[in-house]
């Protein structure tokens, strides 16, 4: 068990070490090549759209072939999208960088899984921390991605960030070759022919319908901030090293707490933690109204990455209780859909937001559904606490 969680949280760090990469430069890659300013965020858009697209099928991909075949399959895409970027950046072509972005994407749309996958192969007692864990994975990538972007935006000459891509289609071959140690246990036959209670039946728990908002208002408003921070921190006259050193803080912030999320869950519950997350996003937002320095970037960035893995994994334990094994395809789909789909939207209008109205007008959007979240939350911990979290 515990062998199986640490490979999945290799394979977790290698994959975000590629997402904040991505992060650290498609918006910036894109304005080089985009035919008018307010489109340099639509290739980091189509990622999140090719992600949306593909969670659903993803899901049934793997109940059907089995978590390490998607995997491996999620992986061999995000290596093509990552060359094809490559070549998109050296012919100056915003078709083909947006082409390979959508790739980028559909890697996605699968890797997201990591956590779930980690979750199967733990007990009732580890589980909440096996989610975690493999979520801390993703410390790695926050030193490891923004500084590989800043090291290999130039390597290939002529082509500002091409070589940023070339290496994120590398660390998807590392990838592959760790999964054939995974050893993830599949369902069973009866399980595969079960089909469990109606998709409509599930969301009637309150508890259901709390850890999907969880996710979709952690994650989407979290993407909507984050997407134009190096535009911000780049048009307040900072440079793209300052926005890196930014990215990395941030992606530090999202994914550290992961070594003791689990925990935190387990003493206090998911509906308390999903909260303290949602307030963290709150208060990044007044920060981020304060001032352009550096300082307030950072300390807002970190307080959106703390709030996001409250959200996100305190919403990913309690989604794990409302689901029996058989019934986890669609109930995953869904919330990875619903999710990913808020996400997309985010990210798109980020950059027209910025544009248009600049980045208070950023920030000031993310606050309506993170309130939401909130309110949910309390609602269900306040009313339905013993049962529920």
């Amino acid at each position: 068990m515990r062998r199986n969680v640490i490979l999945l949280a290799s394979c977790q760090a290698l994959f975000m070490t590629s997402t904040s990469m991505v992060i650290t430069v498609t918006a910036l890659a894109g304005s080089l090549c985009a035919p008018v300013p307010g489109l340099a965020t639509l290739p980091l858009s189509l990622q999140f759209i090719a992600t949306m697209a593909t969670t659903v099928p993803a899901s049934y991909v793997m109940r059907r072939f089995g978590r390490r075949a998607g995997f491996v399959l999620g992986a061999l895409m995000g290596g093509v999208g990552g060359t094809i970027n490559v070549f998109g950046l050296m012919a100056g072509s915003f078709l083909l960088f947006c082409v390979g972005s959508a790739l980028i994407g559909v890697l996605a749309g699968f890797a997201i899984y990591y956590r779930f996958a980690a979750a199967e192969c733990a007990d009732d007692e580890f589980r909440s921390r096996a989610i975690s864990l493999v979520l801390a994975g993703g410390v790695i990538a926050a030193f490891a991605g923004p500084n590989l972007a800043r090291v290999s935006a130039d390597f290939i000459g002529g082509a500002t960030f091409s070589g940023t891509f070339a290496a994120l289609a590398a660390l998807q071959v590392v990838t592959i070759g760790l999964l054939f140690f995974v050893d993830i246990p599949g369902l069973t036959e009866a399980e595969r022919h079960e089909q469990g209670r109606p998709l409509g039946r599930i969301l009637r728990q309150p508890a259901a319908v709390v850890a999907i908002l969880a996710a979709v208002a952690g994650y989407s408003s979290m993407s909507l901030v984050m997407t134009a921070t190096p535009l911000a921190v780049v048009g307040y006259a900072h440079s793209f090293s300052d926005a890196a050193f930014i990215i990395q803080w941030h992606v530090l912030a999202m994914f550290a707490p992961s070594f003791v999320t689990g925990s935190l869950i387990k003493r206090f519950g998911a509906l308390r933690i999903i909260a303290s997350g949602a307030v963290l996003m709150l208060l990044c937002v007044i920060i981020n109204l304060q001032g352009t320095g550096l300082l307030y970037f950072t300390v807002a960035l970190v307080a959106l990455g703390v709030g996001w893995n409250f959200m996100f994994v305190g919403g990913t334990s309690l989604l794990t209780t409302t689901a029996t094994r058989s019934e986890q395809a669609k109930v995953q789909g869904l919330n990875e859909f619903l999710m990913f789909g808020a996400v997309a939207l985010a990210s798109l209008s980020s950059g027209a937001l910025h544009q248009s109205l600049g980045w208070a007008a950023v920030n000031l959007g993310a606050v309506p559904v993170v309130a939401v979240a909130l309110a949910a939350a309390l609602w269900l911990w306040l009313g339905r606490a013993p049962k529920a979290a």
